[in-house]
């Protein structure tokens, strides 16, 4: 890459501003030269990371209402164990962070739409842009601007499903950015196209919470039923009953897992009733392609679309289809995907086969092991899950790491000794312990580098030596542990 390309990559980052670049040249990127070394400068003074007034993307009564009143709680806090004014300015940095630089909202053919950036990508991608407005849909009928512009980043995922179900991130229109030389069924919408269970359930799963939150149904109308049609008909082809399905990947790589194994259709499966998934959320393949976690997320989801279906669309038979193959999944889940451990007793695989074969580990992106009482997709007081999250969070999980400035889980996509702060957060979410969950909250603190952020992954024993410093996902969902600490009374 040219000196001139990498110049201006990194000012674009560092900027906290839309990036107006090409997004073939982000393509172009070695993952591996994003990582950034800084001396932290924060560490007495806590001026304010956020972007200028005028320079915000999205402005939020709701959102500006609920930060001044956590920092006036946090600030006027006193726990022995942690530095609140710091977690007060964090909080602040981080929880508008989504809004702030990453949404594009305006009225397309007179209806919502909703274009939200990964952060340092021009791209959308299904996963992170559902989760990075979830924390905000609690706040949806105290503020009708934000409501519009929630509801228009669902309208624009279920398009998105409708353009090409197997891609995983899409461009702001017919722009042919991204990864076009990829060896797979491009189009000039898709930015890239791995294929991946949970980017057709988070848009399901942010649909569902807003229709509870806010009793809108206008948005379940003939976009929301192809989008559904499309879901069922991805999951069914990736059962493999019929042979491998029309999904084929392949990419001109370095990188082993930014490409498909096996010709570019996964390795072989037996059909039990899991569905494939050729990547992780993580954007790396998987190794074997059931991936556990995920056919978790679409048993709920699945159950979620039923719902509406049933009572919003009154479609009887498509939400018969979505229980039916939810319960099938769930059925082959508890007798292929359970593991006794030696140490652990029953545990949840991260991958099967179908054939018996299974792999034990756990990855940092959610859905995850870790995440799966997070996300709602178990309980937290299941037996297995507990016995999972014993190992998961243990050095007998081959993707676990501690050091000297902290410890959690990561994974391939970044590689050794590299944490996830993501993972921390989730060991919080659903933990039951206060000591534990302050532990994790003092962790999240020391390992910003002193830049007031969550970043993508940090090294367990130097914190500055990190990789994306500016990840919107992992900022708002810090936002989101903090408002449910503090809604627990754990902070108060």
């Amino acid at each position: 890459m040219k000196i001139k390309r990498i110049i201006k990559l990194v000012s674009c980052i560092l900027a906290f501003a839309p990036i107006p670049i090409c997004a073939q040249e982000h393509a172009e990127v070695d993952i591996h030269a994003r990582y950034t070394k800084v001396v932290p400068d924060n560490t007495k003074v806590y001026e304010s990371k956020r972007p200028p007034v005028e320079e915000r993307l999205f402005v939020s009564d709701a959102i500006e209402k609920k930060i001044k009143e956590v920092q006036k709680l946090l600030q006027n806090t006193k726990l022995s164990t942690l530095n609140t004014k710091r977690l007060a300015w964090m909080f602040a940095n981080c929880f508008p962070n989504t809004l702030e630089t990453t949404v594009h909202y305006r009225e397309l053919d007179g209806e919502d739409d909703t274009f939200v950036y990964t952060g340092d990508i021009p791209a959308m991608w299904l996963r992170d842009s559902g989760a990075q407005v979830w924390p905000y849909v609690q706040f949806a009928n105290q503020d009708v601007k934000l409501q519009k512009m929630i509801r228009g980043v669902i309208l624009r995922q279920f398009k998105c499903i409708n353009i090409d179900p197997y891609a995983n991130a899409f461009n702001d229109g017919p722009t042919g950015a991204g990864w076009q030389k990829d060896g797979t069924r491009m189009r000039p919408e898709v930015f890239e196209r791995k294929y991946e269970i949970d980017s057709l359930c988070y848009p399901i799963r942010l649909a569902y919470m807003y229709w509870l939150v806010t009793g809108d149904i206008s948005i379940f109308g003939d976009i929301w039923k192809a989008a559904i049609v499309n879901v069922l008909r991805t999951f069914r082809e990736q059962q493999r009953k019929e042979g491998v399905g029309s999904y084929r990947f392949l990419r001109e790589t370095n990188r082993m897992f930014d490409t498909v194994g096996w010709d570019g259709y996964g390795a072989p499966v037996k059909p039990v009733g899991l569905i494939a998934s050729m990547f992780r959320p993580s954007d790396d393949a998987t190794i074997l392609p059931f991936l556990v976690p995920s056919n978790f997320m679409a048993v709920t989801s699945l159950r979620k679309a039923a719902k509406i279906l049933r009572e919003v669309n009154h479609e009887d038979d498509l939400a018969m289809q979505c229980e039916t193959l939810a319960q099938e999944v769930h059925d082959a889940l508890m007798k292929y995907a359970v593991v006794e451990h030696p140490k652990y007793g029953k545990i949840y695989a991260y991958e099967v086969d179908g054939f018996g074969n299974h792999l034990l580990m756990d990855d940092a992106n959610v859905p995850s092991l870790l995440g799966l009482a997070y996300m709602g997709d178990v309980p937290v007081d299941d037996p297995i899950y507990q016995n999972t999250r014993r190992f998961v969070w243990s050095e007998d999980n081959p993707t676990f790491f501690r050091g000297k400035a902290g410890e959690g889980v990561g994974g391939p996509h970044i590689g050794y000794d590299m944490v996830w702060p993501m993972s921390i957060m989730m060991k919080a979410f659903t933990s039951q312990d206060d000591d534990e969950i302050r532990e994790c909250m003092e962790m999240l603190m020391r390992t910003d580098a002193g830049t007031g952020f969550i970043h993508e992954s940090f090294d367990k024993n130097d914190a500055t030596h990190y990789t994306r410093p500016w990840f919107a996902w992992q900022n708002t969902l810090f936002g989101e542990l903090v408002l449910l600490l503090i809604e627990k009374g754990i902070l108060k």
